[in-house]
């Protein structure tokens, strides 16, 4: 079995940030098809039934848990030819594929779309990932997911916080989706690489690691053992961003965190570098729509 580190794995699932996850509930008759179209990432749980993908979900591998014991072992030559009641399937939408039905099958279906590119994960990750038991694995999240897809629409007015509660509730399944399937085995050797070279995983490291340091574009080149030019091209070609819009990224999901865990605005406001309060606030608000005295009020998901 593959041991991934936990700080990598921290690294890539604190790299996560949605902007919506909403879930609906399919229901499909036996050989009926659900078409995922490619760009379009999708969350995939199996709550009833059985599907396989067209093509074949050839990647990753399979997950054989013990529903008893939970005894999980790993056959990592081949993934699940069939996904049935309890499994979990995620594509970033790197190609299209379509789940077919082998039965009378509910799915629930989480259209995800990401707040902005992630590099962390779109380097780290296959196209997409399955997770055989993701109900044992990961019973709460599971429990979660099933909320997601009612059966038929509510008649009462959708409340002003319903968006955010089901992006957060999107999240939680997600994160947990990737955690059991990093977690359980099913990661390549040497999982994850953020940038893939070695010279910007060694920046990337030093951001995660001090996100409150004064990181200007020269110290970050001095890092990566590279001209401040040079760095700064490399890193926008390799990573999708610029170094101090990644650096923001960095700091608002520790601050997600940090605020999340009960710390003040201002005590996350200068462990995380900000100047003030206020300016920590504007870049807050812009990177999730609402300040950080709101954020530290929400109710996390279990």
């Amino acid at each position: 079995m593959v041991t991934v580190d936990p700080e990598a794995l921290s690294q890539v699932l604190g790299a996560i940030d949605l902007r919506v996850g909403v879930g609906r509930r399919e229901h499909l008759n036996e050989n009926s098809l659900l078409a995922l179209a490619p760009g379009d990432a999708v969350l995939v749980y199996v709550a009833e039934g059985a599907v396989r993908g067209i093509p074949p979900l050839d990647s990753g591998c399979r997950l054989d848990v013990d529903r008893e014991s939970h005894r999980v072992e790993v056959d990592a030559r081949t993934s699940p030819a069939t996904l049935r009641t309890g499994d979990a399937f995620l594509t970033l939408g790197d190609g299209a594929v379509a789940l077919e039905a082998q039965e009378a099958t509910s799915l629930i279906v989480v259209a995800l779309e990401l707040a902005a590119p992630a590099p962390a994960v779109s380097a780290a990750l296959p196209g997409y990932i399955t997770v055989t038991g993701f109900d044992v694995l990961e019973p709460a999240a599971a429990a979660l997911v099933e909320s997601m897809g009612p059966v038929a629409p509510s008649s009462r007015p959708a409340r002003q916080s319903d968006p955010l509660i089901c992006r957060l509730m999107a999240t939680t399944v997600l994160l947990s989706v990737i955690r059991a399937w990093a977690e359980n085995g099913c990661a390549p050797e040497g999982w994850p690489h953020v940038s893939k070279d070695p010279f910007l995983d060694r920046v990337i490291e030093a951001i995660h690691e001090a996100p409150g340091r004064e990181w200007t574009v020269e110290r970050l080149a001095g890092v990566g053992a590279m001209s401040r030019s040079a760095f700064a091209e490399r890193f926008r070609s390799t990573v999708g961003r610029s170094p101090a819009d990644y650096v923001t990224e960095v700091r608002i999901d520790a601050a997600k965190r940090m605020l999340e865990a009960g710390r003040s605005v201002s005590e996350t406001s200068r462990e995380l570098g900000y100047a003030s309060d206020e300016g920590f606030s504007r870049a807050f608000r812009r990177r999730t729509g609402m300040n950080p005295s709101a954020w530290r009020r929400l109710p996390v998901p279990a």
